[in-house]
């Protein structure tokens, strides 16, 4: 596949980024070394490789799911917020029923 330099002032163009004439030609090459480089990835075969998230292994960092109960530092407040709100139903906020 291959870029024209009018695609490359569309492109410009939807991204809302505004550019010069000479750019424009210079930009025509690197997008299609992308094109190519892409092209290639697509001809490696990937059949035995195994679905992976991240290229290092990782471990979820989990903390306890735990109320904090001091006023000071956001735990506590409950009612003094639900005051607030117009509809409050078992300490919960009371919203419309939105599924017909």
């Amino acid at each position: 596949m291959s870029v024209t330099r009018e695609e490359v002032a569309k492109i410009a163009s939807l991204a809302r980024i505004r550019m010069e004439e000479g750019d424009l030609d210079h930009l025509v090459p690197e997008f299609n070394n992308i094109l190519a480089f892409v092209e290639q990835l697509g001809e490696v075969d990937t059949s035995s490789v195994e679905p992976m998230t991240a290229v290092i292994p990782q471990k979820l960092r989990l903390r306890d799911d735990v109320v904090d109960a001091d006023p000071l530092t956001g735990g506590g407040k409950r009612d003094d917020i639900l005051a607030n709100a117009p509809v409050a139903e078992h300490g919960f906020f009371g919203v419309p029923k939105v599924i017909e």
